[in-house]
């Protein structure tokens, strides 16, 4: 029997399908948000009997916002949120707006259904918006007429990878994806990415990857030095390119949901 929805909050696009799991409906059901359906809830119960699955996105999620107030320290105003899903609880403009409310934020998803969910949550914020398009295509990210009316491309600009690389498979070229944005970016500007691994929790994460096949949006986990030719280019903060749990956060124990990602923030030097 499949679930429908009846009477859906105004945040859901009638023309989105809310009878089938999303994926940016399940993050927001692992982030203790109130933008997933019973479908939803019931695919991340399921999911959560075979990894630590909600920890996980925790974990990603309290990276993102250290970085986030990085980024804002270091004077950034302008936030461009990659593969943002739906801006749910601990959003990027949320923390950003709090320390700042002039900064400016661009989410970015392919998804038609989370777009429509996300531009109905984030009406009557004038400093952020939501841009329907592919990362992969830098062109048309930052073509697209939400980027070009609120972000100056001129001026630094905070890019967030956050969890979105490992749904970008070898052949699309995530290295050269990465270095477009780097290109077309503002000296001053800041990358912030987390990415799946399986250096230090194998067993773990190949069962979350397990988890996902058959999906539509299945997963690459990948070694560090991988990552690191990602980043060529870019300059690290410290404590450079760490597991994101470690990266400014406590010092977890590297067990389980606290050792499944490396994360790192880094600032584009000027070339010489």
């Amino acid at each position: 029997m499949r679930c429908a929805v009846q009477n859906p909050p105004r945040w859901v696009s009638t023309s989105g399908d809310v009878d089938r799991p999303n994926a940016a409906r399940l993050y927001d059901y692992y982030l203790g948000g109130a933008h997933n359906f019973a479908v939803d809830r019931e695919y991340a119960e399921r999911s959560m009997r075979h990894v630590p699955a909600a920890a996980m996105v925790q974990h990603s999620r309290a990276f993102l916002r250290r970085a986030v107030r990085e980024c804002v320290s270091r004077g950034i105003r302008q936030f461009l949120d990659l593969g943002s899903g739906i801006p749910t609880a601990g959003n990027v403009h949320e923390v950003a707006q709090q320390v700042d409310p002039t900064c400016r934020v661009v989410y970015v998803d392919h998804d038609p259904t989370t777009v429509a969910h996300s531009r109905a949550m984030l009406r009557g914020n004038a400093g952020a918006a939501i841009a329907e398009a592919d990362i992969r295509d830098v062109a048309a990210v930052l073509g697209a007429p939400e980027v070009r009316g609120m972000l100056d491309l001129a001026e630094p600009v905070a890019v967030l990878m956050v969890a979105i690389l490992p749904f970008v498979p070898d052949e699309d070229d995530p290295a050269g994806v990465v270095a477009g944005y780097r290109d077309a970016l503002a000296d001053g500007s800041v990358l912030v990415v987390s990415h799946l691994t399986c250096d230090v929790q194998p067993s773990v994460v190949e069962e979350l990857i397990g988890v996902a096949e058959g999906t539509v949006m299945p997963m690459v986990a990948r070694s560090k030095a991988a990552l690191e030719v990602m980043l060529d280019g870019w300059e690290l903060l410290e404590p450079g390119l760490v597991l994101a749990t470690r990266w400014r956060g406590e010092d977890e124990l590297e067990t389980g949901a606290e050792a499944v990602a490396y994360g790192a923030v880094c600032v584009k030097r000027p070339t010489t």
